[in-house]
């Protein structure tokens, strides 16, 4: 075997969660050596992407009790986390070296400069004064303890012995890349997609891709989900916020499901428009102006070409009046605009911002020091627990938050 490089902590992952560990325990121990493990040639790769390349650094939610419900899985560990590094925590902690975020109408949160590569700068010219090593195209094949000690095994042939380790390796599409936690005793919550959108590829509404609504709401069919927001239509299905938060929440569900699904859309949501208030409206246009046409009525706040579809969608002409709509016409129309069925078949990765629901099982785990209960010095941040929030800089903030954690536990523990 190959001498060992020795390091006081090894820090598996070179993302956002692992990176700002390794930056926070070089911060409280500056004695110690601090090694980053990245399995890939870049670090920060998740950072560069989000936000359309703009980073969702975190969101601006400022309520410690309200935090943990934007987490479908993990809100307990969430609701410690938020107590010793929070949103505001994380805005001074950018702010202290330069960079300014500014908030979004929606609470996303991103640098002035509008670029994450401000993020990403900061982040490596911290980790720079405090002199963390970086060993890129490392991937970790096995990680064992023995004499109070871990030891890494590298791809390469090379080995790491620290006397901690932190793994922060994202969200694992394969269970197998962390199979040596299970031979410690840890439990790994099987990984499922979540944030991703709706395909309907053999739905009409699709020819109006990029037309979007701000306030619809949609139920899955034979389930509890149902979210409000804003929804778009793209070349293959439904995007949007309130597509992103129901494939959160939905996960697990959705997976069983096979991503086989029906949903219902209410259109007229934003509006306060159900089928019972509609149908009357309806009538009372008849009587108000019974020889206006439906399709130049303004009678709803729909883009032009959503509203011109469901007449269509409806059978109705384009030249129909309000006197001359059929009480079928009318029904139709009514069903398609408050409680349409779409039948889903099939999911999109969200742009490059996937995340997975599962990971380590956050029982075994000391939620104040993120902590193995089973393996002393084991220490775990970010995705790779079972932990995921929906859309809108939820996941960076469990980053920021659990690696703070995670680098006090260490910089704090007994045995060193």
């Amino acid at each position: 075997m190959a001498t060992p490089l020795q390091y006081q902590v090894a820090v598996i992952g070179g993302g956002a969660a692992g990176i700002f560990t390794a930056i926070n325990v070089a911060r409280l121990q500056p004695e110690w050596k601090v090694v980053v493990i990245e399995k890939t040639g870049k670090l920060l790769s998740k950072v560069k992407v989000s936000g359309g390349g703009r980073c969702n650094v975190t969101h601006a939610c400022f309520d410690k009790k309200l935090f943990p419900l934007f987490y479908p899985r993990g809100a307990s560990l969430i609701k410690k986390t938020a107590h010793h590094f929070f949103t505001t925590d994380t805005i001074q902690w950018f702010q202290e070296r330069g960079v300014e975020l500014k908030t979004e109408p929606d609470g996303r949160m991103f640098p002035v400069t509008d670029t994450s590569q401000t993020i990403i700068d900061v982040l490596l010219q911290e980790a720079s004064r405090y002199q963390v090593e970086f060993r890129l195209h490392a991937t970790v094949e096995d990680v064992s303890k023995e004499n109070n000690q871990f030891l890494i095994r590298l791809g390469n042939g090379h080995f790491v012995r620290a006397t901690y380790c932190c793994v922060a390796s994202g969200g694992m599409l394969q269970e197998r890349s962390l199979h040596w936690t299970k031979t410690m005793g840890h439990t790994l919550v099987p990984p499922v997609p979540s944030l991703f959108t709706f395909n309907a590829p053999s739905n009409s509404l699709i020819k109006l891709m990029g037309v979007s609504v701000p306030q619809v709401r949609v139920r899955i069919q034979g389930s509890k989900f149902e979210e409000t927001g804003p929804l778009l239509i793209t070349h293959w299905g439904f995007s949007g916020p309130a597509i992103l938060r129901l494939s959160a929440w939905g996960a697990r569900w959705l997976q069983e499901k096979n991503y086989q699904f029906t949903i219902h859309i209410n259109w007229l949501e934003g509006e306060g428009w159900n089928s019972a208030n509609l149908s009357a409206h309806f009538d009372t246009q008849r009587n108000l102006q019974p020889t206006k046409q439906l399709l130049t009525s303004g009678l709803f706040q729909l883009p032009k070409r959503l509203w011109a579809h469901f007449l269509s969608e409806a059978e109705i002409d384009e030249t129909c009046r309000f006197a001359t709509l059929s009480a079928r016409q009318k029904n139709k129309l009514i069903k398609l605009l408050t409680d349409q069925e779409i039948a889903i078949a099939g999911k999109t990765t969200f742009k490059e911002e996937f995340v997975t629901a599962g990971g380590i099982d956050c029982s075994q785990i000391d939620l104040l020091r993120l902590e193995s209960k089973l393996v002393p010095g084991l220490f775990f941040a970010g995705e790779v627990l079972d932990v995921d929030g929906i859309t809108g800089g939820f996941n960076f903030q469990h980053a920021w938050s659990s690696g703070y954690l995670a680098a006090m536990g260490i910089a704090d523990s007994p045995n060193h």
